[in-house]
């Protein structure tokens, strides 16, 4: 992702998750925080125009202190004890392509090569089964009601261990990958 894509993220944002909405400023946040754990999925047309069609936020974490949506980090924990997955987003024309796979992988593939034993996120609008797919598994007991309550009352604490890297993995994925 780079910051020129961040209108488009925005654009991208609104259209997928409006009951979880985020001012722009957090996502160039985190891409000023943490530029490899943004990534931006880009279809290029026949003219060669690249559009923004999903994104992927991540970042170092605290276990059991996810952040709430749309409030602004100001630094990375010093200790992190876990990759958080922040936020994905696919617009509904690039579903169906591997495009989730491909942006999962590459997040996980990421925290892996950075040295994380762990990746985290919290699921909302219905999406526990998609990461459940992705090895996922809920643990409610893990963050409190308080601090879930920013996403919703549907929202769920998800995690996963991980293994060594993948084969070929960088510690430094491209940050914009292309359909």
């Amino acid at each position: 992702m780079r910051p020129s894509d961040l209108p488009a993220v925005d654009a991208v944002a609104r259209a997928v998750h409006p009951d979880f909405p985020e001012d722009p400023a957090v996502f160039a946040e985190r891409l000023a925080l943490y530029p490899p754990g943004c990534l931006a999925l880009c279809r290029i047309d026949g003219r060669g125009l690249e559009s923004v069609i999903a994104y992927a936020i991540s970042h170092p974490g605290r276990l059991a202190e996810p952040p709430a949506l749309n409030i602004l980090l100001e630094a990375l924990p010093a200790a992190p004890t876990t990759y958080y997955i922040h936020d994905l987003a696919i617009l509904s024309e690039a579903r169906g392509h591997g495009a989730a796979a491909t942006l999962v992988a590459k997040l996980l593939d990421h925290a892996r090569t950075a040295g994380f034993a762990r990746a985290s996120l919290i699921a909302v609008g219905g999406s526990a089964r998609f990461w459940q797919r992705h090895g996922f598994v809920a643990r409610p007991d893990v963050v409190s009601a308080g601090k879930l309550a920013s996403y919703g009352s549907n929202a769920l604490h998800m995690e996963r261990e991980l293994a060594g890297p993948s084969p070929g993995a960088t510690l430094f994925p491209s940050s914009r990958v292309m359909l």
